[in-house]
């Protein structure tokens, strides 16, 4: 007995089937509103960043400007049409909850970052902001490395998000006027 399709039909329709598939999970995801994220347009042709070389959130924030908006950043804040002035980053770790016998247990991980965006001469874009977040983490005293590399990987987090929430803020500015 003979198979009904050859394996070259039987791959041509299985890639077919495929193709038909990917094309209708794209459909509906653009259906939804769902987009990759692309270029911020910041209402700045220039911006300053007042961090300091060694600080890992402004290199972070310099990355982003750079690579996700048509944004040029400036190292002279007086030659910058906008600046971003950071107020206060500040890292914090309280006890959540004990055990029976008094050890840690939890701990709630904390991440303030204070900024406002301003134009050099006292006209505030965006007025002093705080930005605050908080994760919690587990602990156990037999995994206090492992422990180590989780709350180190979670302040990462917090401070990606907290670069995210500023290029957002800043990108929902509505004029290149100060206010």
């Amino acid at each position: 007995m003979k198979p009904l399709l050859s394996s070259s039909s039987a791959n041509t329709r299985r890639r077919l089937l495929l193709q038909a598939a990917a094309s209708g999970g794209l459909a509906l995801l653009a259906g939804c509103g769902f987009a990759l994220r692309g270029t911020a347009d910041l209402p700045f042709s220039t911006l300053y960043i007042g961090a300091s070389d060694t600080s890992e959130l402004g290199a972070q924030l310099r990355r982003y400007v750079r690579n996700t908006t048509n944004t040029r950043i400036v190292e002279d804040p007086k030659a910058a049409q906008a600046q971003l002035q950071i107020l206060q980053e500040t890292r914090e770790r309280s006890i959540l909850s004990l055990d029976a016998s008094g050890r840690v247990r939890e701990f709630e991980l904390r991440y303030l970052f204070a900024f406002r965006v301003h134009d050099g001469k006292g006209q505030d874009y965006i007025p002093p902001t705080t930005i605050a977040l908080k994760r919690d983490l587990t602990f156990s005293d037999a995994n206090t490395l492992a422990k180590d590399s989780e709350t180190n990987l979670l302040y990462r987090d917090m401070q990606n998000e907290t670069v995210q929430q500023v290029l957002r803020r800043m990108a929902a500015v509505e004029s290149k006027q100060p206010s």
